[in-house]
């Protein structure tokens, strides 16, 4: 975002030191960072967290609810499907990837309706929203609330846009967590990519530039809608040979 013209930015995350190399990305960029240390599990975390950036930058123009977690990195329970899924797994799912955005957007409304450089939000969602995985039922189910989250935003925050994005299969420590829980890496992943037209692994800058644009004033005309960023899986119901 810095590199789209974003001066300053507020950086959170529950461990420290990620926030901080995420802090130093963004000032090697150009832009002014500001960190706090934030559980999205914590409602009095996530309202802190709002304020302070609303008042460090006298207001808010832009949220972007990126934050997620999947069933592997909350548990190393083998066993994650729908009628074996722990209620405790299920809810720490809940709590990051859907309640968080609800909650966060909700205090950060009234700063961005507030604003007068065309506000807009832009939340995390993934394929796994519009279709099923396997081993992860909470994930897929808050990432389709999160679509829908996305359109009743849209619409009762208007003119404050709200779209999302849905990656498919991307090359990050989350998806990485999610190889790694099972027997054996190579073929989860081959299986997750074999539906794609192209025939790899995604970015993370592949998915970071179309959220910038979400969050831009090139996307002005757009809200309430779900981008997805998948090599094509999705565009077809086969498996290369």
């Amino acid at each position: 975002m810095p590199r789209t013209g974003a001066d300053r930015m507020l950086d959170s995350d529950r461990n420290a030191r990620t926030a901080a190399l995420t802090a130093e990305s963004v000032r090697a960029a150009g832009a002014k960072p500001e960190v706090i240390v934030c559980d999205l599990r914590v409602r009095d975390d996530i309202e802190t967290m709002v304020t302070r950036a609303a008042e460090r930058f006298d207001g808010l123009d832009v949220l972007v609810n990126n934050a997620g977690v999947i069933e592997s990195t909350v548990t190393t329970d083998h066993d994650r499907a729908v009628d074996s899924l722990s209620e405790e797994v299920w809810d720490a799912v809940y709590e990051v990837n859907l309640k968080a955005a609800w909650l966060t957007t909700k205090f950060a409304a009234p700063y961005l309706r507030r604003s007068p450089r065309g506000p807009a939000i832009v939340n995390a969602a993934s394929v796994s929203g519009l279709v099923g995985f396997p081993d992860s039922p909470a994930y897929g189910v808050t990432k389709a609330r999160v679509i829908h989250l996305t359109k009743v935003t849209a619409v009762d925050l208007a003119p404050v846009r709200c779209n999302c994005f849905c990656p498919g299969v991307i090359d990050t420590p989350l998806a990485r967590s999610f190889f790694a829980a099972g027997e054996d890496r190579d073929p989860r992943e081959r299986e997750l990519t074999a539906p794609q037209s192209v025939d790899r692994l995604g970015r993370p800058e592949e998915v970071a530039r179309p959220a910038c644009f979400l969050a831009s004033d090139s996307a002005a005309f757009i809200t309430g809608a779900a981008y997805v960023i998948d090599g094509g899986a999705l565009a077809w119901r086969g498996v290369k040979g």
